[in-house]
């Protein structure tokens, strides 16, 4: 099957940096130049260290938190509070064709337009997108036997309209930088969207 409505932006994987990066984007949904935008995240989440993670030096999660509690929390406050978020689950992408604005990202059971996307699967040497090979190289902060990769990147860019974010980009495996990372690019997107003036999304009690 293939959808033809044309995303916005599509991430791919849904732990700490792919889930940080929807929930800043659904945040500024009220901002005039979001309202029209159409924003995808694949869940799939097998894979995801925090299947194995317990946190206690994690700022702003309650000291003892299960990583695998925060995986099944994240997608349903995901749900919950953006729900014009569109989630993606039990499908692992396999291969991704084009150059921007428009791509095809392909899954093991449909296809999807994209103008957009960002990869944030974690730096585990099994990466194997076909279409996004060419830009893995040796993770540059884990050690060598450890045999993690990344994509290569400047500032996250990997390409125009392709974006890699949290160990995939190159950082150490922590949850708030995994979290920073997915956010950051989030606003990179933002920044885009806003014809290229600087923005940000808060929420205020104000």
């Amino acid at each position: 099957m293939t959808t033809d409505n044309m995303f916005d932006v599509l991430i791919i994987g849904g732990g700490v940096s792919g889930m940080s990066c929807a929930l800043v984007l659904g945040s500024a949904k009220n901002k005039a130049f979001v309202t029209d935008k159409n924003i995808g995240i694949f869940t799939h989440q097998k894979n995801s260290s925090l299947q194995e993670a317990i946190f206690y030096n994690a700022y702003g999660i309650t000291p003892g938190k299960l990583g695998s509690e925060l995986l099944t929390e994240s997608t349903q406050d995901l749900a919950t509070t953006y729900p014009h978020i569109t989630q993606i689950a039990n499908e692992k992408v396999i291969r991704v064709e084009g150059t921007y604005p428009e791509f095809t990202v392909v899954t093991n059971k449909n296809s999807y337009k994209t103008k957009n996307i960002v990869v944030g699967i974690g730096s585990a040497n099994t990466f194997d997108i076909e279409g996004l090979m060419q830009f893995v190289e040796p993770h540059k902060k884990a050690l060598p036997e450890k045999q993690r990769i990344q994509l290569k990147n400047e500032d996250h860019k990997v390409a125009d309209g392709i974006y890699a974010i949290g160990t995939l980009a190159g950082w150490r495996s922590q949850l708030a930088i995994a979290a920073g990372s997915g956010a950051a690019v989030a606003t990179d997107i933002l920044t885009l969207w806003n014809n290229g003036v600087q923005t940000h999304s808060h929420d205020s009690i104000r």
